[in-house]
């Protein structure tokens, strides 16, 4: 989504600079105020309402499908149930992920770790379950993994909704001329993505991690679609929902979601 403005492809009066990291450090580097344009979780997010806003563009809704939780122990009956009181390897405190797990699950023991690094802590024993974003979960059962069950369609049966899982963010701060520049450039440059696939295909999988192209090319089209040009009034609601769900529980601080663009 962000491969026309990395290659200087959207005609824009502002300068981006292309920095790539993993989820969780980006929540904390805007936690902390640093970026002022970035990726974040929506669970990040509700920590972020004052400061940021929500760019319509840009996001990654699981409709139906999101984070997996996976492990070699054949998936029991009642997982929900199973998974009280387990140590469960998860990618990042501020994921939505984790949050989608404690709304289905609240008495789990996290144990963070990094996301490349869940499925080898599966396979060696180190925790029985693991909670997989990216590629893991296209390629768990490669490894032998069962699928205990899927958070995006867990969610979607419990509510109706796509999950959202991740957004962009621009900080207020920055004024409301250059909000809206930043809001009109994501947009162009998630639009020339869906316009020119094969490009941009070609340029995200130096970021695959040994993906083949039919995995990358379907991974990316789980996450990069129709949603991601505009949340529309489904994704609004969802990502209210979701947040609203999670302030009733105490997990995070009620906000009004306000988007931008």
């Amino acid at each position: 989504m962000f491969y026309a403005l990395a290659e200087g492809l959207v005609e824009t009066p502002l300068r981006y600079v292309h920095e790539l990291s993993d989820i969780e450090s980006l929540n904390r580097r805007a936690l902390a105020g640093e970026l002022e344009v970035s990726a974040v979780s929506i669970h990040a997010y509700a920590h972020l309402a004052d400061r940021y806003a929500l760019l319509s563009s840009g996001c990654s809704m699981g409709d139906g499908y999101g984070p997996r939780l996976v492990s070699k122990s054949p998936r029991p009956a009642d997982p929900r149930a199973a998974l009280k009181g387990r140590r469960v390897a998860i990618p990042g405190m501020m994921t939505t992920a984790w949050l989608a797990l404690r709304l289905y699950q609240p008495e789990v023991e996290p144990v963070v770790m990094a996301f490349d690094q869940i499925e080898d802590a599966v396979d060696q024993g180190d925790v029985e379950v693991g909670l997989l974003i990216h590629e893991g979960q296209l390629t768990f059962a490669d490894r032998g993994f069962a699928l205990w069950e899927d958070m995006g369609d867990w969610w979607k049966r419990d509510t109706g909704l796509p999950l959202p899982l991740g957004g962009n963010v621009v900080r207020r701060d920055l004024g409301a001329e250059i909000v809206d520049q930043v809001a009109k450039d994501v947009r162009a440059s998630v639009e020339y993505a869906l316009a020119h696939r094969g490009a941009a295909l070609s340029h995200a999988s130096q970021y695959s991690r040994g993906l083949s192209d039919d995995r990358t090319d379907r991974f990316v089209g789980m996450y990069v679609n129709e949603w991601t040009v505009d949340y529309g009034p489904v994704g609004r609601q969802a990502v209210q929902a979701l947040l609203d769900r999670a302030a009733d529980q105490g997990f995070v601080p009620r906000v009004s979601v306000v988007f931008a663009g």
